[in-house]
């Protein structure tokens, strides 16, 4: 199974537009994909997607209540689907999951039970045999380290990073050499980087010299995505993926769009042959 973490320390980076669009692409190459978005911004995949619906209802079954194994009903009953993709949407009450789960670990504390609040995702995960059920897990967090994000690090040991070629971008890189040791010492499990991915390259020499020290560090960067603002907005405003946006909103295909799309499917195949791969 592939699995990953979508992760930037600095947001506005494109991280949710890259976990929708890669989700559909993986879709489309014919694999069962959930998403499942910790994000409780309304700027998020379930916006994107055009899912979520029941986020503001707190009387409503989410995944807050079955990672603090006080669910109203079966974790399948939480999927949405678009564009092929089953989506966990976020609940309003994700702003509050560190309170959630420290209350409960408090009271489990209390009858001596061992309870970690920052494996309940992959507990939940487990308990419904979802890495058997999907080729494809994608969790997409806020930009914040917190325990959403130790959450869906426990469930997928692996990061994918989206950054913008710019000096806010380059720090939130420079982060991660502090960042994903600091993870696994904490968290007591090995966390893999996948990739790098640049977003908003324009091919200015500053961003181009910022790409070459990235490589010598020995990230991977499998593509770089262009400045595409029309398109990306486009899709926002329409709450679907880039690929639904030009089938469906543009009258002319744009060969620099196209190209764009080619490139989201590379890094989807990419990400495959990187986790299947033999030892």
């Amino acid at each position: 199974m592939l699995a990953y973490t979508t992760y930037s320390e600095a947001g506005g980076v494109g991280k949710s537009t890259l976990a929708a669009n890669l989700a559909v692409a993986d879709t489309r190459a014919g694999r069962d994909v959930l998403v499942i978005d910790l994000d409780p911004q309304e700027a998020s995949v379930s916006y994107l997607l055009d899912v979520g619906e029941r986020r503001s209802d707190a009387q409503a079954d989410s995944l807050v209540r079955h990672m603090v194994e006080r669910e109203r009903g079966p974790f399948e009953d939480l999927i949405e689907t678009s564009e092929g993709v089953d989506v966990v949407p976020a609940h309003n009450s994700l702003e509050q999951l560190d309170r959630h789960l420290s209350r409960r670990e408090e009271e489990a504390n209390d009858f001596g039970e061992n309870w970690n609040r920052n494996v309940q995702l992959l507990r939940v995960l487990r308990k419904n045999s979802i890495h058997e059920k999907y080729d494809t897990l994608i969790v997409d967090p806020p930009a914040t380290a917190d325990v959403k994000l130790y959450n869906a690090i426990h469930a997928t040991r692996s990061l994918l990073v989206p950054f913008e070629p710019s000096g806010k971008g380059r720090k939130s890189v420079d982060g991660l050499e502090d960042l994903v040791p600091g993870l696994e010492e904490n968290l007591n499990i090995n966390v893999g980087v996948l990739a790098i991915v640049p977003n908003r390259f324009k091919g200015t020499n500053d961003q181009q010299d910022m790409l070459d020290d990235i490589k010598k560090r020995a990230y991977d960067i499998p593509v770089v995505l262009n400045e595409r603002g029309s398109l990306f907005e486009g899709c926002w405003r329409q709450q679907c993926s880039a690929f639904k946006y030009i089938e469906e909103h543009r009258s002319r295909k744009r060969d620099y769009e196209l190209e764009t799309l080619e490139r989201i499917e590379i890094l989807a195949d990419h990400l495959r042959q990187t986790v299947e791969a033999p030892a």
